[in-house]
Parts: C-alpha cells; structure tokens; sequence
C-alpha cells in the first residue's frame, strides 16, 4: 500500500514560527492546481503496481482551494492510479477556513478526514504564533465539523512562551471536551529565518524554554493516557482504529509519492524532492517536466531513517529486522550503542524490539542521532 501526499502552497497568512513552503499571494491558485494535476498525471508510471491507501492535503493550507479544486485533484488521482476501495482522504484545514456550508459541502465531497490547525484555544498564544483565527472560531469549526465528519484530529502547540502548565492543561481539557478520535501534539520550535526567531532575538518574545515544554508534553501523555488514547507517536495520539493511515506509513517506510512544490517522496531506496518555488515549479510542469531532485539512499541511510522513525513510535525498533535488511555489523552496532540508554532509563528492549521509555520519549530525536552508523557506506 502507498499514499500520495498532495502540497498546497498557500495560506492566508505567515504564522511566525512556520518554516513550511508556502505563499500568501494567492493570485496563481488556479494556475498551480493545473500543475499540481498535471504532476499527478506525469508520475503515473511510479506507483504501476501500488495500490493507493491514503490521499493528503498539506501545505500550506489546503482549505483555501475552493471544493471543485479539492474534488478535481481527487479525480485526478482516481483517473491515473489504482485506489483502494475505502482509502483515507485527509485535508488539513484552518478554522477560519470551516464555516458551516464549508463544512457542508467538505462532507459532500470525497474527504473522510478532517486535521484542524487549532493550535490553541486561547487568544493570547493565537495572536503570538499570528493564527488566523480566534479562539472562538476554534469552539465553533469544532462543534460543526462533529456533526458531518466520525475522523477528526486537532493539532495543538505546547512550550508558546507565556503558556504557563496550567493553561496547558486547560487546552487538553478543552479539547477533550469535544470527544475527538485524535490528537496531533507538537512543540514549539524556533527555525531559522522565521519570524519568531527575529523576534525572540530582538527581544520581542521569551525564548523558548525546554524544560517547560518536557514538563507540558509529559503532562500531555499523562493526561490523555487517562483517556485512552495510544501514543503511537512521539507527537499523535489515537483512538483505536483511528491511528492516521497516512503518517503510520511514513514511520513504517512506506512508499509515498509527494505532489507539489517542496513535496517529498520515497520508493523505498531513493528519496526524491521537488523544487521550493511556486514559479519555477509551475512553468517545469508546463513544460511537462518534473521538477525534483533524487538521492540514492545508501543502506546505511536507510538503516539511520529507519532507527529514526522506529523509535518515535510503538512499534519500535526491531533487532531482528536490522539484522535482516542490514546485517549482522548493524545490528551488533545498535545494541551496542544503545546499552547506555537502557541503562538510563530512556530505551528499553521487549520482544527483540527496542522503544523509547516514556523519560526518554521527550529527548528522542537526540538519542536516535546517537545510534545512527556514520561512515559504513554500502
């Protein structure tokens, strides 16, 4: 099974801490949808043998295109691909964007998956991270869209500077409230050339602290392991049966053919990427050209994403497949450096796999760059 992720790359306006490919100058939509079809149409030949599981609207922010736009590349995909028979249709969506004839009309339509960028339920972290919304939008989408749509997640932001854990806990709570199958959790990152990051230097906004956004993600486990939900990954928590189909695949090295300006894809032994810009995108399609970059991925490479992806999930990682699909020196390697960690406290090994403690969930992403293999090239 694979999934194509569709990149739409518009939003209304920047949010400060966003590093994502994207442009507010929405006059070249209706242009760029005819590229983003004609991209579908030209890769055909990629996916000859896969059948397609999942279709996802990212970006950017994908509510902005009107619903004929949405459905067209829909049935692009359906024209060029083989599809599943119930495949997962997910648009991520801004709460701005859900009216209730949106909402509507989005029910109507092949979508079966709603992610809403609600972020936060208070003003005063909205106006920070410059949302396009209010807290108030964010209640109402929420309450519309339960009535027409059963798969919905939210994504929330812990570590916002001025977000003490109390109001933490008040976002969790609010957003149990409306009995949702699924939440997407992040932290707050600064990235380079964004504007929370001239900000924070300026003096403008708090850094962010690290230790506050631990404390906040552990207070986040804690609580919504009290209301059943699997942390199957580091930042998403699901419902059974609602885990989303889309990311899963990612983690579990799926193929996936990424459409759009920025997109990625994966074959399962290159990895491919298409160019960061709106114009240059547009005209290579005209063309009929594919705009990307390929990179061969070594077996070491491959070894490195999947210790990587592995361990943000429930799944973990397996000694067994490592000694399998990589051989013997990486596997010897991976217990070796990993040893101090069990030690520690931050890993552990059950049934031949090796998971993430929930001390050393926060600090994953570091532990797993240190069981990376560096300069075994084959």
């Amino acid at each position: 099974m694979s999934g194509i992720y569709i990149h739409v790359p518009f939003c209304k306006q920047a949010c400060h801490y966003c590093d994502f490919h994207f442009s507010t100058q929405l006059g070249k939509k209706e242009v760029m949808v005819k590229a983003l079809q004609r991209e579908i149409e030209l890769r055909k030949a990629e996916f000859v043998s896969e059948m397609v599981e999942t279709i996802y609207f990212g970006g950017g922010t994908p509510s902005v295109l009107e619903i004929s736009e949405i459905e067209g590349l829909i049935k692009k995909v359906y024209d060029h691909y083989k599809v599943v028979e119930n495949p997962e249709i997910t648009l991520e969506a801004n709460p701005d964007d859900l009216s209730k004839n949106r909402i509507i009309q989005l029910s109507k339509s092949p979508i079966n998956r709603l992610s809403i960028g609600i972020q936060s339920f208070y003003d005063e972290d909205l106006k920070l991270m410059n949302r396009a919304h209010s807290a108030i939008e964010a209640y109402e989408c929420i309450q519309e869209a339960k009535k027409y749509f059963d798969n919905i997640t939210i994504d929330l932001i812990y570590g916002i500077p001025g977000m003490d854990n109390e109001r933490w806990k008040s976002n969790i709570e609010k957003a149990l409230a409306f009995d949702l199958p699924h939440i997407s959790s992040y932290a707050l990152t600064v990235e380079p050339k964004t504007a929370l990051k001239k900000f924070i230097e300026k003096g403008v906004i708090p850094d962010v602290d690290d230790e506050q956004a631990q404390e906040q993600f552990n207070i986040l486990v804690e609580i919504l392991d009290k209301h059943e939900f699997v942390n199957y990954e580091i930042s998403n928590f699901g419902k059974p049966g609602y885990f989303s189909k889309n990311n899963t695949s990612y983690w579990q090295g799926k193929k996936y053919m990424g459409i759009g300006p920025s997109a990625h894809s994966f074959d399962g032994k290159n990895r491919s990427w298409n160019i960061r810009n709106n114009i240059k995108y547009i005209q290579a399609l005209i063309n009929g050209e594919i705009p990307q970059e390929i990179e061969s991925l070594t077996k070491t490479d491959r070894y490195n994403e999947y210790v990587m992806t592995g361990l943000r999930t429930i799944w973990g990682v397996s000694i067994e497949k490592i000694e399998q699909d990589f051989g013997k020196t990486y596997s010897s390697y991976l217990q070796g450096q990993s040893k101090k960690y069990v030690d520690q406290n931050l890993l552990y090994l059950e049934k031949g796999k090796l998971l993430a403690t929930q001390k050393g969930k926060f600090l994953v992403d570091g532990i797993a760059s240190n069981l990376f293999m560096i300069n075994l090239e084959s």
